[in-house]
């Protein structure tokens, strides 16, 4: 039977290692380290090497301490592993936020297939897996010949601890131009690139990828027989639990450095591309619309870096005033991707209670946006660091007109990670969450009207 389920997290701003408990998706340890990006050469990368030595330690530590029944893994999208025919990476992770595959952006939109068929909307960067590739491949002539096998990066991980390399669907499926989810199954981009044979195989999240390798289990201690669970996007695991335990309609908000809403059995809405709305694939393979906005970078930008608790009279003073922020703090994301962003009214001293309480209304009537832009109804399940901000879970109940309930952990993911993992869970999912029930009701309405006509007047400026 399995107890304990050891959760690689790697998200955007920081690494976890987090030990699950089966059975009810408590978290026992949580270990973290930042996800620092190596400047180069040959472009930003990811610090993968210093990542394994971190959770080669954390695993052998925790094992000892508690025991390992199982690996599972979850990982940020936008990122795929090239690999030689040795298995070793044929070059570094690419960062996502790296602007180089902008400068082939002229050739690659001529090959990308269009919106229709990807459900992938056109982004900046690399946060197109197919746009990261067709520009290393041009940067780097020689890497296509030298690439053996392509994994997306829940995999990359699994591959270590297994020696076997696969894909998944929801990674696939995180807008990479690389996967149809109306058909599930690879788009005509794969072929444009030249990659078919590089693939490698399209898998569940849920299956085994293998046992651990021997070279592993001599460095933690896990017996050799220890199953690695072949991984999952991290917003597609926070949506898991709820997906396989509640009745649609409904919307989950995974937080972290990204906010992705996504509905499952809502209205139907005509998606688009420019409020960057896309189509994830859920971890059963079915298409999921969702939405999203750089929402945990904007968090920390507009706050500066420090956020204390507001008070309600911090609460009070910001919506009798009428000090606002207005979007998109980051420009290059989200429903208001190019608007202005600026304060209206007095700019609240950074490290002060007021300026975190507009940080947290302006977050949570930006997420009520993307909920509306992808047919969101009835209720929401806010996940992650978000689920424990009172004042963005209130204005967010306000401005989507909907119920709210915050969920329970630290790390949004892990519990969904850890449900990869076959066994009993003998709590349900809405054991774990909480019902906002939003005070000031009438001057949060009023403020959400008064934000949203603000917007309103810069988009036709």
């Amino acid at each position: 039977m399995t107890h304990h389920v050891a959760v690689i997290d790697i998200g955007k701003t920081n690494a976890k290692l987090v030990l699950v408990d089966r059975a009810s998706l408590t978290e026992i340890v949580v270990i973290t380290r930042p996800n620092t990006v190596l400047q180069g050469p040959p472009w930003p990368h990811f610090d993968v090497e210093g990542h394994w030595a971190f959770l080669l330690k954390g695993l052998r530590d925790f094992h000892a301490t508690h025991g390992i029944d199982a690996i599972s893994i979850t990982t940020h999208g936008a990122c795929a592993a090239l690999l030689d025919s040795h298995g070793d990476l044929a070059a570094p992770i690419l960062d996502y936020e790296f602007a180089g595959p902008d400068q082939a952006a002229n050739d690659y939109n001529a090959i990308r297939p269009p919106f229709s068929e990807t459900g992938s909307p056109r982004l900046a960067g690399g946060l197109n897996i197919g746009a990261q590739l067709f520009w290393q491949f041009q940067v780097d002539p020689g890497l296509k010949a030298k690439t053996h096998q392509i994994v997306t990066y829940p995999q990359f991980w699994g591959a270590k601890l297994t020696g076997n390399t696969a894909m998944d669907v929801t990674s696939l499926g995180c807008h990479t131009d690389l996967w149809n989810p109306h058909k599930g199954d690879f788009s005509s981009l794969v072929d444009r690139l030249g990659i078919s044979c590089k693939l490698s195989p399209v898998r569940k999240p849920s299956d085994v990828l293998g046992p651990i390798l021997p070279t592993i289990a001599e460095q933690t201690g896990l017996p050799p027989a220890t199953p690695v669970y072949c991984g999952i996007h991290d917003s597609n695991a926070s949506l898991l639990p709820y997906v396989l335990s509640q009745t649609p309609p409904f919307s989950v908000v995974a937080t972290g450095t990204w906010v992705i809403a996504m509905s499952i059995g809502g209205k139907s809405a005509q998606l688009d591309p420019d409020l960057d709305t896309l189509v994830n694939v859920t971890a059963l393979g079915d298409p999921a619309p969702s939405a999203r906005f750089m929402g945990g970078r904007e968090h920390d930008l507009a706050t500066g870096g420090t956020c204390p608790e507001p008070t309600p009279q911090d609460v009070r003073d910001i919506l009798s005033e009428g000090i606002m922020l207005t979007p998109a703090v980051v420009a290059d994301t989200g429903p208001f991707r190019g608007y202005p962003s600026g304060w209206v009214g007095h700019e609240p001293e950074v490290g002060t209670g007021t300026r975190a309480a507009a940080v947290a209304l302006y977050l949570a009537l930006v997420t009520a946006e993307c909920l509306s832009n992808i047919g969101h109804k009835d209720t929401i399940v806010v996940e992650g660091p978000f689920a424990s901000n009172r004042l963005y879970l209130e204005m967010l109940a306000v401005a989507a007109a909907s119920q709210v309930y915050s969920a329970a952990g630290s790390t949004g993911t892990s519990a969904g990670a850890a449900m990869l993992v076959k066994g009993e869970t003998d709590i349900r999912a809405e054991d774990t969450l909480s019902l906002i029930s939003p005070a000031n009701r009438a001057s949060l309405e009023a403020y959400a009207s008064l934000w949203r006509q603000t917007v309103q007047s810069v988009s036709q400026q």
